[in-house]
């Protein structure tokens, strides 16, 4: 048996096998609300044989969306949607989980299909907001600067959003804090210009980090998987350093965190990125050195790969994006001994 179909626990959630779906926002919500896509494009995903699912950054607030066609839950009416999702996924054997999200001064913008360009209040944009009043992009409106009395409100708004989560079914949660949205923009020194107890030293940038997820597991019960992604590295000087993401990391293992889901960049337009099958799976593996538990993304595109970085322990679980958009039943074919779909089961 391959090291991808082998179990594996998280508290009391046991995974079928370590192949899970990354999230990737589909752009298809309206007003926040899961629709048919969300349905059959997770199911879809589910039936093909992966472990976990991880749906696309949810906005906690309207305000937290990248584009104004991302997912939320910052309504409790948001909530049934998903609640049919996690159903099916759970149904057909896999976890359903959820990441959690506030895109700082990386919101309101257009979806990528229509060039992703800032909308201005006239195109349906809104006011952003960031750590400091630096756009991501020169030529992009500035974010507002968050006082202590709207990091307070983040703070709530991940803390309901998380409740949300529970009871639209999801039995895994995701605080994203990567690709330079709101809680990375906090932790780089390249978007953190603060001189309060938000800003300057290591400990003060990580501390709205830290804030949420004890915000967090106020309502997230303790026996289910909390995962955090993180971008390991700013891939700039003078920005966030794998060492930082260590020993950040060395720190969320002591409060509690389960997983540490590890990307990189997205919180600088200029930042030049050496993309390559597998260029993250070392940040995977330098975090997973720490003890807390890590999943390896990035150009992760074959069986034989994925199995290598299991193998060689350079992570817990591998998470999956573009394979499993182009090929929905990647998992059903990457082991054969995953358990396929009764109803598949003439094309075995």
């Amino acid at each position: 048996m391959s090291k991808i179909n082998e179990e594996l626990m998280i508290k009391s959630v046991r995974f079928s096998n370590r192949l899970g779906m990354s999230p990737m926002c589909q752009y298809s919500a309206v007003n926040g609300f899961a629709g048919d896509w969300h349905l059959v494009h997770y199911g879809s995903r589910a039936v093909g044989g992966v472990g976990l699912i991880l749906l696309e950054a949810t906005a906690v607030a309207p305000e937290g969306r990248i584009t104004p066609y991302d997912l939320g839950l910052w309504d409790d009416a948001q909530i049934d949607g998903l609640k049919k999702i996690t159903d099916f996924i759970h149904a057909h054997g896999a976890v359903a989980g959820i990441q959690i999200a506030h895109a700082g001064r990386k919101a309101s913008h257009d979806s990528p299909v229509n060039g992703s360009a800032q909308l201005s209040a006239e195109q349906g944009g809104w006011a952003t907001v960031a750590p400091s009043a630096l756009p991501f992009d020169a030529n992009e409106i500035p974010p507002l600067e968050l006082d202590e009395k709207g990091i307070s409100e983040v703070i709530a708004q991940f803390r309901e959003a998380a409740l949300r989560s529970l009871k639209a079914g999801f039995k895994v949660l995701e605080i994203h804090a990567a690709h330079g949205y709101l809680i990375h923009e906090f932790y780089s020194p390249l978007s953190n210009k603060r001189t309060d107890g938000y800003g300057g030293s290591f400990e003060n940038r990580i501390r709205l980090l830290l804030e949420i997820v004890e915000a967090v597991q106020t309502v997230w019960p303790a026996d289910l998987p909390l995962f955090v992604r993180l971008s390991a590295t700013d891939w700039t000087l003078g920005g966030w350093t794998l060492d930082e993401t260590v020993r950040l990391c060395e720190i969320l293992r002591k409060k509690g965190v389960d997983l540490i889901d590890c990307s990189s960049g997205g919180n600088v337009a200029t930042a030049r990125i050496p993309i390559g099958p597998g260029y993250q799976v070392a940040f995977a593996e330098a975090v997973r050195n720490t003890g807390i538990m890590t999943s390896a993304v990035g150009l992760i595109t074959t069986a034989t790969q994925a199995n290598s970085i299991l193998q060689d322990g350079k992570a817990d679980m591998v998470l999956l994006g573009r394979e499993l958009l182009r090929q929905p039943y990647f998992a059903l074919t990457a082991d054969e001994n995953i358990t396929w779909p009764d109803q598949y089961l003439r094309a075995k």
